[in-house]
C-alpha cells in the first residue's frame, strides 16, 4: 500500500529533512513506485506537485529535496496502486476547493466496493477509491454545514462518524488539511512526534542523514510529523490507535476522537 506524510507547525517550516528520508520509500527503501506527490499551504494558496514516476527517480523530488518551500500544513504521498492505473490523476494529494478554501487530502489503503453516489459539485478525475473517498467527504461536509464553513470542533464531530464509514470498505489511513489545521485518520498504521524545544539531532531511518534542529530553529518553534512508519531511528514516535482521528493545530495534536464518538 501507500504511505503518508503530514507537518503540521506554528511557523512556516521546510520538510526537506523529513521528505528526504520519505522518497527513499518510494522505489528504494521500499517498494511504492507508482507515483508520489506533496502539496504546501502557502497562505491562500497550495503548491502542488504530482509525478507518475517513482519519487526516488523524479526530477521533481529531487527538487523539494533541494529546495526548502516553508509551510505551516504539508501532506505528501508515495504511491503503491491498488486501483486505477499510474498515471498523473492518480497521484496523491488531491486537492479541491470548499468554502472558499483549497482542501488538500492523501489516503493509504484499499477501499473495497465502495462507490457512493457522487451527486454534487465533487467528481472524481482519476480513478482511484482515495478521490472517490475524498470527493465523499467534502459532498457530506457541504450537504450537513451548507455554505458555511463550521468551527473545528464541529468538523471534527462531524469527520469522525465520515472516516469511520468509509472505513468499514477497507483500510483508511488518510491526511487532510485546509491549511490551518491537519487532520489524520489511522485505520492500521500512523505515527507522530512533535519536535519542540528544547531541540535534538534527527538521524533518518532510509538514508544517512542527520540533522541537529537546535541549530535551525528557535525556542519557539514546534512541528508536528505525520507519517505512515517512523522516519527517524532516534526519535521516540508516538502510534495512533486504530479508528483514531487526530487534529493538529501549531504543530500540537489536539482533542482525540474514536470511531463512534462524537462530540455534544
Amino acid at each position: 500500500m501507500c504511505q503518508l506524510l503530514g507537518m503540521n507547525c506554528n511557523v512556516p517550516t521546510d520538510i526537506v529533512f523529513s521528505f528526504t528520508g520519505f522518497a527513499m520509500r518510494g522505489g528504494r527503501t521500499d517498494h511504492h513506485h507508482d507515483g508520489w506527490g506533496i502539496a504546501f499551504f502557502e497562505g491562500a494558496g497550495v503548491r502542488h506537485f504530482v509525478d507518475h514516476q517513482a519519487a526516488v527517480a523524479s526530477p521533481i523530488a529531487e527538487l523539494i529535496k533541494n529546495y526548502p518551500i516553508k509551510s505551516t500544513n504539508v501532506i505528501a504521498h508515495i504511491r503503491k496502486a491498488t486501483q486505477g492505473q499510474v498515471a498523473l490523476e492518480n497521484c496523491h494529494p488531491f486537492v479541491r476547493e470548499l468554502w472558499g478554501q483549497y482542501w488538500v487530502f492523501a489516503h493509504n489503503g484499499d477501499l473495497k466496493e465502495f462507490n457512493p453516489l457522487l451527486n454534487g459539485a465533487f467528481r472524481p478525475v482519476g480513478t482511484t477509491d482515495s478521490e472517490r473517498a475524498f470527493c465523499y467527504i467534502l459532498q457530506q461536509l457541504r450537504a450537513r454545514f451548507g455554505e458555511q464553513r463550521p468551527t473545528r470542533d464541529d468538523l471534527h464531530a462531524a469527520l469522525q462518524p465520515l472516516v469511520a464509514e468509509i472505513a468499514t470498505h477497507g483500510t483508511f489511513n488518510m491526511l487532510l488539511s485546509s491549511g490551518g489545521e491537519l487532520f489524520a485518520h489511522c485505520s492500521t498504521s500512523l505515527y507522530y512526534l512533535v519536535r519542540q524545544h528544547p531541540f535534538d539531532t534527527a538521524k533518518l531511518s532510509d538514508e544517512d542523514v542527520t540533522v541537529d534542529f537546535a541549530q535551525v530553529t528557535t525556542p519557539d518553534d514546534r512541528v508536528a510529523v505525520i507519517v505512515t512508519e517512523p522516519l527517524t531511528t532516534n526519535e521516540r514516535w508516538t502510534a495512533f490507535a486504530p479508528g483514531e482521528l487526530k487534529l493538529f493545530i501549531d504543530g500540537a495534536p489536539q482533542q482525540t476522537m474514536q470511531s463512534g464518538e462524537e462530540s455534544s
